[in-house]
């Protein structure tokens, strides 16, 4: 396969120890599936990680069959939240193949895990065990309500902690049915949390290594859904203690700032943010309210969310008669922030995604091309790159076998029992 735009790949295509990054050297093992672990894993992955991704045998994870298949009958969402990983497809409902997730981890930095809590102690895998074996090990575990308190045993997906979390009440016009944003939200806010402890935990590690500790010391990484959802919340919590203020949905509006809404122009819709003081004064002038611009009443944010409604009125007169590009155009001379609403196919046109490498093209064994998103963040010495297609199921079993000192019999015994595929 050709690598995608704007990177090098390494001449062994599927060799993680010849790629360069940030965490290169970082042995990683992922032990979730769908969406909130891969997606951290991923991140890992690729900024250098060498991700063993376990799943199981008969069908591997469930991922590989969500929303639009490829010709091979793969989903395409896999092909972007597994490249970089390194496949192996384990039973883990079976001794021999705990006995090798243990090997794993005794060479392993992190392991990173979604299941319900107690999953993993029941298959003899718990952390305390793990880290007894290997201290220096950190372990990211990531659930619907976390590893403790009344709820943990529930099953929790990210549209339920949107919802606990607070963000679901807010989505919505006012007085209509609460809507969910439009992608897996919940568990992309847990797995970002999760990735910003494995740094911490890490930057630990390096500080506490000692005679007796030489890796340093590892720990355990507790993130719960509905929490992560719940620390993006911003002032929802104190606004409630300190006044009793209970923020009610309000469409496409922000609450509290003013101006910051979608407007309806002739074609579609604008996203104009004029909230600064100065901003909202060249917006005035650009709509052909001077009045309003020098309005002392409207000086601050303040007097302007007390006149939201008028303030809002003014702007969408001037919007309504004007085509969305018509509309931009003006409030970029004017130096408004201002933008479109976005489709996908806005995204994969636009010149600016691609100048900053956020539309990887990836050259497919049929010859067909697909788009990937870019790395993020960019980084000026050691940026993330793309060494490794997402895995067939089971790609690298032998090869991540061999490493734990697995015989080429064993693994062959281990295949026949359908223990390994």
């Amino acid at each position: 396969m050709n690598a995608p735009t704007g990177q090098d790949r390494p001449a062994d295509n599927h060799n993680p120890a010849t790629a360069a990054g940030p965490l290169s050297g970082l042995k990683v093992l992922e032990m979730g599936q769908l969406i909130a672990g891969p997606f951290a894993a991923r991140t890992l992955a690729d900024f250098g990680a060498d991700v063993i991704k376990i799943e199981p045998p008969a069908g591997g994870d469930p991922l590989r069959k969500w929303r639009l298949l490829d010709a091979e009958g793969t989903s395409v969402w896999w092909q972007a939240q597994s490249r970089n990983k390194r496949s192996l497809a384990l039973d883990l409902r079976e001794p021999e193949a705990q006995d090798i997730v243990r090997r794993l981890a005794d060479e392993a930095d992190v392991l990173i895990e979604n299941f319900r809590p107690g999953a993993m102690e029941g298959w003899g895998l718990g952390p305390d065990g793990l880290r007894g074996r290997n201290p220096g090990l950190i372990v990211l575990r990531i659930s619907g309500y976390g590893q403790t308190g009344p709820y943990k045993d529930r099953p929790g997906f990210g549209v339920v902690a949107e919802a606990m979390g607070g963000l679901r009440h807010l989505t919505a016009e006012p007085g209509r049915v609460p809507v969910r944003v439009g992608v897996s939200i919940g568990d992309t806010l847990a797995s970002l949390h999760g990735v910003i402890g494995i740094l911490m935990a890490l930057h630990h590690r390096h500080a506490t290594v000692s005679a007796d500790a030489p890796k340093g010391r590892g720990q355990v990484i507790d993130v719960a859904l509905y929490e992560a959802v719940f620390n993006c919340m911003e002032s929802l919590l104190p606004e409630y203690s300190a006044f009793g203020a209970v923020r009610e949905a309000a469409g496409s509006a922000l609450p509290g700032i003013a101006p910051s809404n979608a407007y309806r122009c002739a074609d579609g819709y604008a996203i104009v943010a004029g909230n600064g003081d100065s901003i909202f004064k060249r917006l005035m002038q650009c709509v052909g309210r001077p009045d309003l611009a020098g309005d002392p009443a409207l000086a601050d944010n303040a007097g302007r969310v007390k006149q939201v409604e008028k303030i809002d009125g003014a702007i969408g007169e001037w919007t309504a008669t004007r085509t969305v590009a018509d509309v931009l155009a003006a409030l970029a001379a004017a130096d408004v922030p201002a933008g479109r609403i976005y489709t996908v196919a806005d995204i994969a046109a636009d010149p600016h995604f691609a100048a900053r490498g956020m539309l990887q093209k990836l050259m497919r064994p049929d010859g067909s091309e697909l788009l990937l998103p870019g790395f993020v963040p960019k980084l000026s010495e050691t940026p993330g790159g793309h060494r490794l297609d997402a895995p067939a199921l089971g790609r690298d079993s032998e090869s991540v076998l061999r490493e734990v000192g697995v015989s080429d019999e064993q693994i062959a015994a281990l295949r026949a029992r359908g223990v390994v595929r």
